[in-house]
């Protein structure tokens, strides 16, 4: 897959359309077809080439390769492919070709088509955009109109169904012709649904053949025109002036980001590959779309935001693409409207966030949104109505983006107010409980979905919890730096009457604490009372390989078996909250009673194996989660969901897993923390951070930490490496050693 955060391209052939499940998937447009669910919007491919010799079509679909390579240059995000096949006469037939997004115009692209023969034939190249596309509830655009220019431009647009909006995708064809290859035919070739130009070539024996396309990808008012003036531009900047472009700004994205592992090429080329993936589907180009959670790899669950991005990408971009992490916050500023109404929707006050968001903030999950393998009936669960964390998660990622980069003005643009928006729709959630004195949440689903409508989920009531505390330091802040913005607020939100609440009901609100003699925190009140199968006997309960464990009746809700980290998260993200004991004493029992049925799991299980020193596991569960797209070792159907895809979730959990698991870096308000624990057989692990708009370079070996203060920083910072306290100044570098060494500078 490419992409470039506006566009995502999947990693299919040249010659493959729709039946093979090709796409280009748009950010930020969305589409409803009557009686199907809302989703992205795949527009036409204008990759599209296909190749004939002497009438024979050269593709997999029709020959069988001598040889085939497909692979994706990481650095420059470019997807590439050499196929050979020897045709019947024994005409041996190359084709190579390449295909990028530009991050310097997230409209434009750039796609290449080499073909080469060892015998004289006459060869047709047809290339083209494709409309029929691959839709999981389409078709999305109907009533294609096609032109063609006089310069070699072809241009296909059509109208979503669900509101009109245009999308058209134009393309500016440029051809190379090596000694023995001389151009015959042409013709233009308009479908009801694509454009193409066909092409034939008489070719000498071991001539060549190259068809270069400029495309352009433009959705909304004057679509049309932006998109043949894209496509135009873009050829006359030529194929490598556009590459070059792009190369560098990729160049600066790797110079933040990278993270070097020595002594474990395995796990470096799966974390390089986590790395990628994330960038690719970072949005470049607006601070008005967020990035749902199968990424631009397709319209799965319908392409909606999750948690995911706050608590499981956020921290990747917060400390190496601070620019992109706000852009990333500030869509849930953008969508404050949607979370309002739906808190209303159910008599709430305040912001309930959308379990699944989309372009408005409106929530797209639906109440029966799985299927029964036995019945073919469709399953009531609680997603949508009862999954109330995520409003939590929502203010405690603008909060923490605060605290790590310094940056003020997303609270001053809207950040604040969705804080105390979202610590209201606390306060009107809990329940005062009379007889034990104390606030409660009760009727909720935590990350751990098998277990539906439980009461005082320990994740959620704490996250709750955080939530009210940070609205009261949201008003300290304004108060005292933004005093004409915390009376504007306190004004426009009717909120005096809240200020009062958010103490009392942070004071006597219930979160599980860890047993007196066990340490471990009850997921949710009763969870102890459950049948404690193991999960081995729960999978031998499974009937059918896709058939859901929750929605009250599966194999796994009546059992101490969960999903995905849910207490154990909340013990990654307040680990100064709970003694190393009781992090380990809770690792130790729930690890054991989890399925890892999300892809969200396995690195909150590395993270906190590592923060308690077990750095076998801590591996174990890193290379699950950073080898989640390179294996396919992850569901694809829940009942008769399809769920497939990529997972950011999870390649940002695979950055965390290395850098704040294996790394052990914690950024505070007020210092840097470094606690590394590497995994045997690594020799060094190295990786770059921001906190507070200064940049830092960290070296670990097994016998020592190097932190390194970038000469531009304007700051002098308090560190703790390895327990010891230090200060690094601007353009100084620190040496702890480890196992008691000597801290030097």
């Amino acid at each position: 897959m490419i992409g470039n955060g506006a566009v995502g391209v999947r990693g299919t052939l040249d010659e493959f359309g729709r039946g093979q499940l090709a796409a280009c998937t748009l950010a930020g447009l969305y589409d409803q077809v009557p009686g199907c669910w809302r989703e992205p919007v795949n527009a036409p491919n204008p990759f599209l080439c296909r190749v004939w010799c002497d009438g024979t079509l050269v593709s997999p679909l029709s020959l069988k390769p001598r040889s085939h390579r497909q692979w994706i240059d990481l650095r420059h995000a470019v997807h590439r492919r050499e196929t050979a096949y020897i045709l019947p006469d024994g005409n041996e037939v190359t084709v190579e070709a390449a295909r990028f997004l530009s991050v310097t115009d997230v409209h434009m692209g750039f796609a290449n088509c080499r073909v080469k023969a060892t015998r004289a034939c006459r060869l047709t190249i047809e290339a083209g955009v494709d409309g029929a596309v691959w839709d999981l509830n389409g078709p999305h655009l109907t009533g294609f109109g096609a032109s063609e220019g006089p310069d070699e431009t072809l241009l296909l647009a059509a109208p979503t169904q669900e509101q009109g909006v245009p999308v058209a995708v134009a393309l500016a064809w440029e051809e190379e012709l090596s000694d023995g290859a001389t151009p015959m035919n042409r013709a233009t070739v308009v479908a009801k649904d694509g454009i193409f130009v066909r092409r034939q070539y008489s070719l000498r024996a071991e001539a060549a053949c190259t068809v270069r396309r400029f495309v352009n990808f433009r959705f909304g008012d004057d679509a049309s025109s932006a998109a043949l003036a894209g496509a135009r531009a873009a050829r006359a900047l030529g194929g490598e002036a556009l590459f070059a472009a792009s190369a560098a700004r990729w160049a600066e994205r790797w110079a933040r980001s990278d993270v070097r592992i020595e002594g474990d090429d395995d796990a470096q080329l799966a974390l390089r590959y986590s790395l990628y993936q994330l960038l690719i589907v970072a949005p470049e180009h607006t601070d008005r779309v967020s990035i749902p959670a199968r990424g631009l790899s397709g319209q799965v669950y319908k392409g909606g935001v999750f948690w995911d991005t706050e608590m499981f990408m956020l921290p990747f971009f917060s400390h190496t693409q601070p620019e992109m992490a706000r852009r990333l916050l500030h869509y849930r500023v953008h969508t404050l409207d949607g979370a309002r109404r739906k808190a209303k929707e159910y008599g709430f006050r305040g912001a309930f966030y959308a379990w699944e968001s989309q372009d408005t903030g409106d929530d797209a999950c639906t109440l029966f949104n799985i299927t029964d393998v036995f019945t073919g009936r469709p399953l009531r669960t609680y997603f949508r109505d009862k999954q109330v964390h995520i409003s939590a998660d929502v203010a405690l990622a603008i909060w923490r983006y605060w605290k790590e980069t310094g940056d003020d003005s997303l609270l001053r643009e809207g950040g604040a107010e969705v804080i105390l928006e979202c610590a209201r729709f606390y306060l009107s959630c809990t329940c005062y409980v009379p007889d034990r004195e104390r606030y409660e949440l009760r009727d909720v689903v935590g990350p751990d979905e098998y277990h539906e409508r439980v009461d005082n989920n320990a994740f959620t009531s704490a996250m709750a919890r955080e939530t009210l505390a940070i609205a009261r330091q949201t008003l300290a802040w304004l108060q005292t730096r933004q005093p004409e913005l915390h009376e504007e607020l306190i004004a426009r939100l009717d909120y005096a009457g809240d200020i009062p609440r958010l103490d009392e009901v942070h004071a006597r609100l219930h979160v599980p604490e860890p047993d007196a003699k066990t340490g471990v925190i009850e997921q949710f009140s009763g969870y102890h009372a459950l049948e404690a199968a193991s999960l081995a006997e729960v999978k031998a309960r499974v009937l059918k390989a896709n058939e859901y464990w929750g929605a009250g009746q599966g194999v796994a809700a009546h059992t101490q078996v969960i999903k995905q980290a849910d207490t154990v998260l909340l013990l990654h993200l307040f680990p100064e909250r709970y003694p190393a004991a009781v992090r380990r004493a809770n690792w130790e029992f729930y690890e054991p009673r989890t399925e890892h049925g999300s892809s969200l799991s396995a690195c909150i299980y590395a993270l906190v194996a590592a923060g308690v020193g077990n750095t076998e596991w801590a591996y174990r569960y890193f290379l699950k989660t950073a080898t989640i797209d390179l294996t396919g070792q992850s569901k694809q159907y829940v009942g008769t969901l399809y769920i497939g895809g990529t997972h950011p979730a999870a390649n940002g959990g695979a950055w965390m897993a290395a850098v704040q698991g294996f790394g052990g870096l914690r950024v505070a308000a007020e210092r840097i923390i470094l606690e590394p624990q590497l995994p045997a057989h690594w020799r060094a692990l190295e990786f770059r951070f921001q906190w507070h708009g200064d940049w830092f370079d960290v070296r670990v070996t097994p016998h020592e930490v190097r932190l390194a203060a970038a000469a531009g920083n304007v700051q002098q910072v308090e560190a703790t490496i390895a327990g010891e306290h230090c200060v690094c100044a601007p353009g100084t570098v620190v040496v702890c050693g480890l196992n008691g060494g000597a801290l030097h500078a």
